[in-house]
């Protein structure tokens, strides 16, 4: 009888302790959340209206340009010579930009590109 008894406690206190266990990770709640996937299509832009500003005094001192995106960018950089700088533009509003080419100073002789990488 008392090894019976021994065995009774012994189931009861496992169940009890599973019991409770089982009540514990019921009462846990986590948020909703999305995890997945995909792709897109990548385009490029279309630039348009390119205008190069020359300075007024050397006119061979390209000081700036300024053109027009067929989109809305955020980020938007510009190179004149193949091997040269990326200058930083200025959205001037809508899709229009605006580049200050004078750190390091863009010569008309030098230029020998108009690259712009433009990103959303």
């Amino acid at each position: 009888m008392f090894r019976s008894t021994k065995l009774f406690i012994i189931v009861l206190v496992v169940l009890v302790f599973a019991t409770s266990a089982f009540a514990f990770a019921a009462s846990n709640t986590v948020p909703a959340s999305y995890a997945g996937e995909g792709a897109s299509v990548t385009s490029g832009y279309t630039v348009t209206n390119v205008v190069y500003n020359l300075n007024a005094t050397t006119a061979s001192n390209i000081d700036s340009t300024t053109f027009t995106l067929n989109a809305a960018a955020t980020t938007v950089k510009v190179r004149l010579v193949t091997t040269g700088s990326y200058y930083s533009c200025t959205n001037t509003s809508g899709f229009n930009w605006s580049c200050n080419t004078t750190s390091p100073q863009a010569t008309v002789a030098a230029a020998d590109e108009f690259r712009v990488v433009a990103s959303q």
